[in-house]
């Protein structure tokens, strides 16, 4: 474990280096999306530049040469999250595309009239919005679990609400909207004891821990290379490769198929039957390189530094009498995502006043609905750590808080 140098990091990003509104950048919205290093930018473009072209049809130089970048970057995935077979990897659009492919493609087909699902409250939407699709059309039953007077999931709801009945567990591995770490390993090995097949939305959790594959043991694991440093445009979704080999394609056309008759048709071998159509490659290329990037720094030393900044900054927000943070208080229960209202001052309000200060944070319901209602709020303010920020921006941020009120003739 080392001290990240932050300054070095953040020469890799110049985008942080700039001014919004006559003063310094402080980006502190990485739990939507994260800058993209130098070393992703260049990938994407010596791909663009030497590479380009569609793969797995041509039998020319460039073509071959295409999909050997391709094939490297699954292969770069599967060790990244030690998935036992490169073939487990598919590539998606994104983390909703890769769920909603599990959805269709298994829930639709294996779930039936009287089945039940189970999901978390502080579900994004993502994880929600399919299940709802699969329970209304085969009449399944929907089951939402909830907190704790601690702000966690109720870990006794959680062993009510998955029975014999329940054939998926659709659960999220750490929040994006309170940044809690739910008990994952725990909650996967009690579904499969009662038989359930187990979900996990990843999207929080790759770019900041560690995730062994074959120590979670989950049947499905999903997430987006957006939010780990990587390009717009590419998720991934692992499947237990005995599960995935009986499922269905979610997407058909080119390059899904076997062979192709006017009245039927036979599928490709996996992984490629999940990926029809072109596929972004760049993308693909770009995301291998974001994880080298994160593999050079480390991510317990990640870990830590988001920790140490959170710390810090749930700290300095306690000192203000009128912010509400939500969520566990337990620093070792929580990814480095504040969620937090100021009294009397929309969340809107607060994140452009807050961008009269250069701090940019999110502000709304973070596709969490449900939560909020359970919460008994209608949005919040939502401030996310990476490697790259510093505890000035911290401070930037704190000192922005301040001034909100003020602007609104509350006073300090």
């Amino acid at each position: 474990m080392k001290s990240l140098n932050i300054e070095r990091i953040r020469e890799d990003f110049p985008i942080l280096n700039q001014q919004i509104n006559n003063n310094h950048l402080a980006y502190l919205d990485s739990a939507a999306t994260t800058q993209k290093p130098l070393n992703v930018i260049k990938a994407i473009e010596k791909y663009n530049i030497s590479n380009n072209a569609n793969i797995h049809r041509g039998a020319y130089t460039l073509s071959i040469k295409a999909t050997e970048e391709y094939d490297k970057s699954r292969k770069k995935i599967k060790g990244f999250i030690n998935s036992p077979y490169s073939e487990s990897i598919i590539f998606t659009k994104n983390t909703t595309e890769a769920i909603n492919l599990v959805a269709f493609s298994y829930g639709m087909e294996n779930i039936k009239d009287g089945d039940e699902i189970v999901v978390l409250i502080t579900e994004h939407h993502s994880n929600i919005l399919p299940w709802q699709m699969v329970a209304r059309k085969n009449k399944a039953k929907l089951k939402f679990v909830y907190l704790d007077e601690n702000s966690i999931i109720n870990m006794k709801d959680f062993k009510d609400k998955v029975t014999d009945k329940t054939k998926i567990v659709a659960v999220g591995h750490v929040s994006n909207a309170l940044g809690t770490i739910n008990p994952i390993k725990y909650m996967v090995d009690y579904a499969h004891q009662k038989g359930a097949v187990v979900l996990i939305d990843g999207a929080q959790a790759i770019p900041h821990m560690k995730v062994d594959i074959q120590e979670l043991d989950p049947d499905f694991y999903v997430f987006s290379g957006h939010k780990m440093l990587g390009p717009m445009g590419i998720g991934v979704l692992y499947g237990r490769r005995e599960i995935l080999e009986k499922m269905s394609p979610f997407l058909s056309g080119g390059d899904m198929i076997e062979y192709v008759e006017e009245q039927s048709s036979t599928y490709a071998e996996l992984p490629y039957k999940f990926e029809a159509g072109t596929q972004n490659v760049e993308a693909a290329v770009g995301l291998k390189a974001a994880v080298e990037y994160i593999e050079d720094i480390g991510l317990e030393n990640i870990k830590n530094h988001e920790m140490k900044l959170t710390k810090y900054a749930i700290d300095k927000m306690k000192e203000i009498h009128y912010i509400t943070i939500y969520g566990s208080q337990d620093i070792d229960k929580r990814g480095g995502v504040i969620s937090f209202n100021i009294q009397d001052v929309h969340s809107h309000d607060v994140a452009t006043i807050l961008d009269s200060y250069g701090v940019a944070v999110r502000a709304g319901h973070h596709c969490a609905q449900p939560l909020m209602k359970y919460l008994g709020i209608n949005s919040t303010c939502r401030a996310s750590f990476y490697l790259y920020n510093t505890i000035e921006e911290v401070n930037q941020f704190i000192e922005g808080l301040k001034n909100v009120r003020k602007w609104l003739g509350y006073g300090s």
